[in-house]
């Protein structure tokens, strides 16, 4: 496949409302980089990372190339903020699953350069709410001991963030509840922070745009795999 044709395809397939958010939320990033003086790692950071989200969402491959510069935003931004948790998790675990992504993704995709999209089945779903229950709690309690500044929402928020990573890789519906969890109090634990003095507004906006994302992207992922598997009954039954 040709650099141009990919290109092509890559840009293609967008709605209007989803223009306008990736749109609305630069707008807001720049407002706080200009009027607010917000942190360069932070602007790029949430930049990187909101198209990041945006293009997963539509299932493109695309969307890693954009993933790896945001997570290493995220590391320095972190780490700088004393959230070990968030830190290790970026750079021991997100970057080398994003790398391994985009080759997941490329065997996996359909005629439009789109993934194929597939869901948990009960048994599934089941073994990852007891571990990421029990996780999530083992998680904590070593951030604790580590001094972390919010040692509960940065371990529930980096244990559920490993298995939401897996879940992108494997293409589950799924992952879209996880990152609900993950980016809902990914955006309290910043915003605590930024009351006590972290100059990180963007990041703030971003946590809150995956956030709205995620919902969203859950109800799309969720139609298309009831319509396609729609699809496969009529075929079977013709």
């Amino acid at each position: 496949m040709k650099i141009t044709e990919f290109a092509k395809k890559e840009i293609t397939g967008w709605k209007s409302y989803e223009v306008f958010i990736i749109i609305f939320a630069f707008l807001l990033i720049i407002y706080n980089a200009i009027v607010l003086h917000d942190s360069v790692i932070a602007v790029c950071s949430a930049f990187f990372g909101i198209l990041y989200t945006i293009i997963a969402g539509k299932g493109k491959i695309s969307c890693y190339f954009f993933g790896l510069m945001g997570s290493g935003c995220y590391v320095y931004l972190s780490a700088f903020s004393h959230l070990w948790g968030n830190a290790l998790l970026y750079l021991a675990y997100y970057i080398p699953m994003q790398i391994h992504g985009i080759f997941a993704w490329k065997s996996n995709l359909n005629n439009d350069f789109e993934i194929k999209k597939t869901g948990m089945t009960g048994k599934q779903k089941l073994k990852f709410l007891v571990t990421g229950i029990l996780g999530s709690i083992l998680t904590a309690l070593i951030l604790y001991f580590m001094n972390d500044k919010n040692p509960v929402i940065d371990g529930i928020t980096t244990f559920l963030s490993i298995l939401g990573m897996y879940c992108t890789v494997k293409r589950f519906l799924e992952q879209w509840i996880i990152w609900i969890i993950v980016n809902g109090l990914s955006f309290f634990m910043w915003l605590n922070l930024i009351i006590h003095g972290t100059k990180a507004y963007s990041t703030l906006v971003m946590w809150g745009v995956y956030f709205v994302l995620a919902i969203y992207f859950y109800e799309i992922w969720k139609k298309e795999l009831i319509n396609n598997n729609n699809s496969e009954i009529e075929t079977v039954s013709q």
